[in-house]
């Protein structure tokens, strides 16, 4: 079994709040990971029509005749719930109570935002991160990992990564994007995944994408939320709090899991990966959402940016969550490092204040060092130390 870092957290939230909400994307792991840290608690899943329909006409009755240990899968199908929840959880005024998990973030975060607000721990489960990968299987390279991506089926069985994430993409197109967005032309919604997997690492532009996809900019917007509420893809929004900068407000659109994006991208094997014309693209997009699921698997808000302005001065990753350790990263897809790799940190590094020892160039070369501008750093080195 894959160890889930986000466990111990699990554990510690439901110690302190009346209902826990865990969400993340289709087969993540969140119910193999809820059921085993609560392994007391009754469970319903509403996938099974039976129980929906009960939750749906009934829902006070649901959760009245129900223990009050109970996990409540894929609970946005019966939002009706979470205002029974929020009565039946005062009343009895325990922690622990009710473990909601869900792979609609759009759907279930708002309701509970309007029920359940201050009650509930909220927690986001995305695909094993490579750390829990290496912890798994300690022969898995960065390279391997890029290409396979972290979905558990997929680790734990050896099935071909392309078998899966056709499967996967026909289950959420047919099940996720055709119920909650009513879109009728779901070819042009599949090219429009396909030419979003081309974007990534870039800034997004509505007007490209909907061009290329033969829609409209409206239309690339919605779809792109519901891309983001879905946790496929990500945006990463710039850093322009300095008022007298003329700094780029357009976010970068990423993957969460890069093997769904290897695949989007039609390449084969992580051989074929490392030749790609996409592989610094990948990179990018593994060491920031590798980054991500780093903080959130333990429980923390990412404060995450890039920085990019007008003289094209960029730096890809402002890790900004620790206020104390602010660090700035710039990713490298080859293995050999180059004073100028470090041209950039140095610039926005010193506009920010950012000391040199937490300034990264984070590549493939074979061993960390420090030099005069910046940490070098090994991929193992930055998402494993």
């Amino acid at each position: 079994m894959i160890n889930r870092i986000m466990a111990d957290q699990m554990r510690a939230q439901a110690q302190w709040f009346p209902v826990l909400s865990v969400t993340g994307p289709r087969q993540s792991g969140k119910s193999t990971l809820v059921k085993s840290v609560f392994d007391a608690y009754a469970y319903a899943n509403l996938e099974d029509p039976q129980l929906r329909r009960e939750a749906l006409e009934d829902p006070v009755g649901f959760i009245r005749t129900r223990p009050s240990k109970l996990i409540i899968d894929e609970a946005q199908y019966a939002p009706e719930l979470f205002s029974v929840i929020q009565v039946v959880s005062d009343e009895r005024g325990e922690a622990g109570q009710y473990i909601l998990s869900g792979s609609q973030n759009f759907l279930l975060t708002k309701r509970i935002g309007q029920s359940l607000a201050g009650r509930v721990g909220l927690l986001k489960l995305l695909s094993v991160s490579y750390e829990e990968c290496r912890d798994y299987n300690p022969a898995c390279s960065p390279e391997s990992f890029m290409f396979t991506g972290g979905y558990p089926r997929l680790l734990s069985t050896g099935m071909p990564a392309s078998i899966f994430f056709s499967s996967y993409l026909d289950t959420y197109v047919e099940r996720d994007v055709a119920e909650y967005l009513d879109v009728r032309n779901l070819t042009a919604f599949r090219r429009f995944v396909r030419l979003c997997a081309l974007s990534a690492g870039n800034l997004v532009n509505y007007s490209s994408l909907a061009r290329d996809a033969d829609i409209d900019a409206r239309t690339a917007k919605a779809w792109l939320s519901m891309l983001d509420a879905s946790y496929i893809t990500f945006t990463l929004q710039p850093y322009y709090r300095n008022a007298g900068k003329r700094l780029t407000k357009s976010p970068k659109i990423y993957y969460h899991d890069t093997g769904l994006l290897c695949y989007l991208l039609g390449i084969s094997s992580a051989e074929q990966l490392v030749s790609s014309e996409y592989f610094g693209a990948i990179c990018e997009n593994f060491i920031v959402s590798e980054t991500q699921k780093r903080h959130l698997n333990r429980g923390v808000r990412p404060e995450l940016y890039f920085y990019r302005d007008d003289r094209k001065v960029e730096v890809d990753l402002l890790d900004f969550t620790d206020a104390h350790e602010k660090k700035l990263v710039e990713v490298k897809s080859g293995q050999t490092y180059r004073d100028a790799h470090a041209r950039h940190l140095q610039t926005v590094g010193d506009e920010l204040g950012i000391p040199v020892a937490n300034r990264y160039v984070v590549s493939r070369v074979e061993h960390g060092f420090k030099s005069s501008a910046a940490a070098v750093a090994t991929y193992d080195e930055w998402l494993l130390g």
